[in-house]
């Protein structure tokens, strides 16, 4: 290579000179690695004074434009609050920032955290910059960038919200950086940004930094599930595994339910294709060198019972080195926490897996705990770690594989699939950025797990941005005393809900028009030349509606009466069972009614009663109320020998053989044949007549032109439902906040444009239950309390127990924390009643839960200086779990000591609340 010339070494150094004049050039020397297009094109776009939004896969560098943010801002005299979605993220956010920029520098504001509020660059959640904009704190001025990381996260059922207000409430001078996952619909999103905010650049990258291999563990073989990754042709080899197996698990299922197998003879299973046990997952990871591993466990209880199998198998995944360095820092950062609350959370326990190289990560850990093992991941200290899916969010904590143990997971309610959005995320882990070559992604073998839909899983890569917006009863005073209602109205038109919702009506429209174009050709090609035919085929609709609706009602009536003659059976009743596949004689040995049940049928109810009785065919069965089309009555009764064994053949075979004796004495029970109610019904009597009597009932294509009108009428239906769907549309978040307003004016919150002094506390409060709250400190109901039994109290307003255990009522506080409770009870139900009259309680995320007293009496004993042992041993809660909550019931305190009345003694009682319970485990949890 030829050197060059002192003329051509002139030129670029000026070049360069030029280049680091600009703050591009500047912040690319901050970093030992080149950026990527995606991140060159989001800087220069942000350095031109344009806003933008980079959407683009995990792992993938995304904070980088974030960061560039920060430069700006500082090179500019200006502020820059970096905002992320959980306290967690903020604080990792901070430690970076502070290791570039100083503590002098950087800030943190979390709700629990306040460092440096004052400082250029502010980190904090979005919940608190939506305050700040609402109360127009001072510290908004001379803001100039606000980065929203994971701003996909306005998607969030419950939360949202937030992320849309901040969006909408920035002033006009602020550049938004917004940096999302991989979204389907960016550009739509885009659109928004740029109708609500101005010049917004759109950046999306599908370029992952390091590829991913996607894989399938079977037994002992790691099958690839692409055989082309970029073609995504799933592998053929895995494809025939998948068919073999199934046919081979459908013959043994076939096998065992025919009896063809012999008795106590179980034949062993198959080798080739098992789910693989978690040590032998890790073990196999170990030898291909694949870890460090995450495996999603989309379990709590999974999660641990993971860490203790590879602690029982033995499993050791670090040397004495590494063990040592383990130990020293796992010290070093629980060193605060006193001995006798380590035995309490497990501490021993959980660092012998830590020094192993093994660790679980889910919410319901210490959040210390969590911290530690984050940091050793990320050191190559921990190597095996299993997480549930909270760990995706945003931790920057990436792995050179990811284990997905299971395609379905618990959503809180049932088991739902893993949608291509989640599977993206969570897989988007693997492979680390600067370390990695690759990342691999392995699901594990399940009987009847499909490679084909597994490969549609990985193959959209993408998902959509579905905004959850709607107005608050805390938002809408809030904006009403900042803009007035008309005002406010206008501002919540923008919002990205309307704007989908607006766009959506425009494609519906169109399908509109396209129906109306083919009613009209329906509609000529029923015409028929003897009448009005559309009038005609409404009288054969009106006809088969009502016969319809009487064979509904037959049926209904037959159950009903089928359910009360089964309530009547006793112990030796005689009775054909009159259809099903056990039809024929039968003896009752159990009636099967639940002593103390409701025993009326009741429609929709498909239990009934479940009699137990011997056919003649020497069978025992549990029937059902299927098996009785129509009422059932005894034929006879039989003595059962009190040394009856319904599991003895030789017992059934008598019973039987005297059932059958007995039988003889009887005819065969005869179905009584059951008049029609049609033939009597004179609606129907009516329309056949009028049907008959129409001109077109003798038209000679009487039936073509019925296939025309059916048709006609099927479409016309159709378009009604889409006409409904385009009304439902069209301002819908500002016909809810009218809703919402007009509720707040009957409780006195509003007078017009004006809100009130008890609307003023409502703003002040924010939360799921902020008008509960508000009503609870107008209503004075927390007086006189002491600060133990106010944590009781407000913690009704923030807990909410992941699985409601309705027959087991919750303890609570002795003395005035129940009265007030019940209280706060009938205070909320009159709140849901006043809720449905101005229909508010039928649209998602705006009324009010029902407050969840499940954690009043653990709040009360910490506020009272209880033990950490006693208090986590009566709350049977995990630790994580019960510092969340502690530290959410210290921040509504905190709400609740900003907006009492100040002639109340309650402001006073709430910050004695919060010093009461921020001790111990709580002062010394960094993260909430």
């Amino acid at each position: 290579m030829n050197a060059m010339s002192p003329a051509e070494r002139y030129a670029a150094a000026r070049e360069r000179a030029k280049e680091q004049a600009t703050a591009l050039g500047s912040f690319r020397q901050m970093y030992e690695f080149g950026l990527d297009p995606f991140q060159l094109d989001a800087c220069s776009a942000l350095e031109a004074g344009r806003g933008v939004l980079v959407a683009a896969p995990t792992g993938s560098g995304k904070t980088i434009v974030g960061e560039f943010a920060v430069h700006l801002a500082l090179r500019e005299g200006r502020k820059c609050f970096y905002t992320t979605p959980i306290k967690a993220l903020s604080n990792q956010k901070y430690a970076d920032l502070v290791k570039r920029y100083g503590t002098d520098t950087v800030g943190l504001l979390t709700g629990d955290n306040s460092i440096n509020g004052g400082a250029p660059v502010v980190v904090m959640t979005t919940e608190v910059l939506r305050n700040m904009l609402y109360a127009g704190s001072s510290g908004l001025a001379g803001l100039g960038y606000v980065v929203m990381d994971e701003v996909h996260y306005l998607s969030d059922r419950f939360r949202g919200a937030v992320w849309e207000e901040v969006i909408i409430h920035l002033p006009e001078s602020v550049t938004l950086v917004s940096l999302s996952a991989t979204v389907s619909n960016a550009e739509e999103f885009g659109d928004w940004l740029d109708t609500v905010r101005g010049d917004t650049a759109v950046i999306v990258s599908e370029h992952r930094p390091v590829p991913l291999w996607q894989h399938v563990l079977a037994g002992p073989r790691l099958h690839d599930l692409f055989v082309d990754e970029a073609q995504r042709e799933v592998n053929p080899d895995l494809l025939r595994l998948a068919r073999t197996e199934s046919i081979r698990l459908s013959d043994r299922g076939r096998r065992e339910r025919s009896g063809r197998e012999r008795r106590g003879y179980r034949k062993p299973p198959s080798r080739r294709l098992w789910t693989p046990s978690r040590v032998e997952v890790v073990d196999r990871l170990d030898a291909e060198g694949l870890l460090p591993a995450i495996t999603f466990i989309f379990s709590r209880a999974g999660c641990e019972a993971a860490v203790q199998q590879c602690l029982h198998a033995g499993l050791r995944l670090n040397d004495d080195g590494e063990r040592a360095r383990v130990r020293a820092l796992v010290e070093e950062r629980t060193a605060a926490i006193p001995d006798e609350d380590l035995h309490v959370l497990g501490y021993f326990e959980w660092l012998d897996a830590l020094e192993r190289g093994v660790a679980a990560h889910h919410a319901g850990m210490l959040p210390t705990f969590k911290e530690v093992v984050e940091e050793l991941f990320v050191q190559g200290l921990v190597k095996a770690v299993f997480a549930t899916e909270t760990l995706a969010l945003g931790i920057n904590m990436p792995a050179r594989s990811v284990v997905l143990e299971k395609l379905v997971k618990w959503n809180g309610e049932t088991h739902v699939d893993v949608t291509p959005g989640e599977y993206t995320q969570l897989t988007g882990r693997a492979g680390r950025r600067g370390i990695d070559v690759e990342g691999h992604a392995i699901v594990l073998w399940q009987p009847n797990l499909d490679p084909g839909a597994l490969a549609g899983l990985a193959g959209t890569r993408t998902y959509p941005l579905r905004s959850s917006f709607k107005p608050s009863y805390n938002m809408a005073v809030n904006l009403v005393g900042q803009f007035g209602r008309h005002r406010s109205r206008e501002l919540l038109e923008t919002s990205f809900a309307q704007f989908q919702a607006d766009r959506a009506v425009v494609g519906i429209s169109r399908q509109v028009q396209r129906n109306e174009e083919g009613l009209a050709g329906y509609q000529e090609a029923m015409t028929c030349h003897l009448g009005d035919f559309e009038e005609y085929a409404g009288l054969r609709r009106e006809l088969k509606d009502r016969e319809a609706e009487l064979a509904r009602q037959g049926v209904a009536q037959r159950r009903a009466a089928a359910a009360e003659s089964l309530e009547k059976l006793r112990i030796g009743d005689v009775i054909q069972v009159p259809g099903g596949r056990y039809a024929g004689l039968a003896v009752v040995l159990d009636p099967g009614v639940a002593p103390g049940r409701s025993q009326g049928f009741r429609p929709g109810q498909h239990e009934g009663p479940r009699p137990l009785v011997l056919t003649a065919e020497r069978q025992v069965k549990r029937l059902a109320l299927i098996d009785f089309p129509s009422p059932v009555e005894p034929l006879d009764k039989m003595r059962i020998p009190r040394s009856f064994n319904p599991r003895s053949p030789q017992s059934r075979r008598d019973l039987a053989s005297a059932l059958r004796t007995k039988a003889g004495h009887h005819e065969p029970a005869r179905r009584r044949k059951v008049r029609s109610a049609a033939a009597d019904d004179t609606e129907i009597a009516r329309l056949r007549a009028a049907i008959r009597a129409h001109p077109c009932h003798g038209c000679a294509d009487r039936e073509d032109h019925a296939r025309w009108a059916e048709r006609y009428h099927r479409l016309t239906r159709d378009t009604r439902q889409l006409e409904r769907r385009i009304e439902g549309r069209t301002n819908t978040i500002a016909r809810t906040f009218d809703r919402v307003c007009a509720l707040l004016a009957d409780l006195g919150y509003l007078e017009g444009d004006t809100v009130t002094p008890d609307g003023r506390r409502l703003g002040r409060l924010y939360g799921e239950l902020d008008l509960l709250a508000a009503e609870c400190l107008r209503e004075r109901l927390w007086d006189g309390l002491t600060p133990a039994e106010l944590a009781a109290c407000a913690s009704a307003l923030v807990y909410e127990a992941r699985q409601a255990d309705e027959a087991v009522p919750p303890r609570l506080p002795p003395g005035s924390p129940r009265e007030v409770l019940d209280q706060m009870v009938r205070l909320w139900g009159r709140l849901d009643a006043l809720e449905e009259r101005h229909r508010l309680n039928t649209i998602e995320n705006v009324g009010q839960r029902q407050p969840d007293l499940g954690f009043a009496w653990p709040a009360y004993r910490w506020a009272s200086g209880a033990g950490l042992d006693s208090v986590l041993r009566d709350a049977d809660m995990p630790a994580g779990d019960f510092v969340r909550w502690i530290r959410q019931l210290i921040d509504v305190l905190g709400q609740i000591s900003n907006a009492a009345p100040g002639d109340s003694q309650v402001p006073a009682t709430a910050r004695k609340a919060v010093d009461a319970l921020r001790r111990g485990v709580i002062a010394y949890s960094s993260v909430g």
